[in-house]
């Protein structure tokens, strides 16, 4: 069984852990102890109370903290790390904070030991997230096939090269936070249209959920999909018609753009 050590356990720390916890054997810090002791009891992991003795036990060490954080992090951790190379016992650092390339991590520890960068997303939490993954050289093969496997387990997971990570950032990091939006505003377009509340949500979340369905099942681009749904004269072009009149896709395209070059910034 592997060890795997989490090292901040917010929410999409927590995602990854409640998709790996039946594998794997746990092991939590975090700087607040209340809320470590609460995942742990979740996740029937242990709670360590330092990162450094977190970084001791891993096989795998998830660096689940925010961006403006992973520096003090990885200087609490760089001894114990450096102590497990020199016997041999090389853990794999797995990295999820936005705009930290693999180099950049390793420059800080002064260590060329295996780093792996992921982006996830919180549709993890329902184990269909959406996984990047890009590689450091010393990784070993079994040892990614591992980390493939558990990360299977929240969603897809997909190897990309390291220069798109800040793209993917900016659409499927934070796009479930562009598609609760629009969801929440199509139930809003409900309710006005006299639909109870509870109704409106329901059927909007249904809708966007089977949608995205159709296009993974059938292969179809969207736009085809689109002019399934779309008659001549009929209700639906009238929609489109309004969305395009506020520039709904050139924001969306915007939106992206605008977490892209974000992630770009705090690298």
């Amino acid at each position: 069984m592997y060890k795997i050590s989490c090292i901040g356990i917010g929410n999409m720390g927590f995602a990854l852990m409640k998709a790996v916890t039946e594998e794997c054997e746990i092991i939590i810090a975090d700087s607040d102890a209340q809320k470590a002791n609460y995942a742990a009891e979740l996740l029937r992991a242990e709670v360590t109370d330092s990162n450094a003795k977190a970084a001791e036990k891993g096989d795998i060490i998830f660096l689940a903290v925010k961006p403006q954080a992973l520096q003090e992090v990885l200087a609490e951790i760089t001894p114990a790390l450096k102590k497990r190379k020199k016997t041999g016992n090389v853990p794999v650092l797995v990295s999820m904070a936005a705009g930290w390339t693999i180099a950049k991590i390793q420059e800080t520890i002064k260590e060329k030991i295996p780093v792996v960068r992921i982006m996830p997303n919180t549709p993890a939490l329902v184990r269909k997230g959406m996984i990047a993954m890009s590689v450091s050289q010393e990784a070993a093969e079994d040892k990614l096939n591992e980390l493939k496997i558990i990360l299977g387990n929240a969603g897809i997971v997909d190897c990309i090269e390291e220069k798109h990570m800040d793209a993917v950032t900016g659409l499927s990091g934070s796009g479930p936070a562009y598609v609760c939006l629009f969801i929440e505003a199509l139930a809003d377009g409900g309710v006005r249209a006299g639909l109870p509340r509870d109704k409106a949500l329901s059927y909007a979340a249904q809708t966007v959920m089977g949608t995205a369905a159709m296009i993974q099942e059938t292969g179809k681009h969207p736009g085809e999909l689109k002019d399934m749904v779309t008659s001549p004269g009929g209700t639906t072009i009238e929609g489109i018609a309004a969305l395009e009149e506020g520039a709904f896709r050139a924001n969306v395209i915007k939106a992206v753009e605008a977490a892209w070059k974000r992630s770009i910034e705090l690298s």
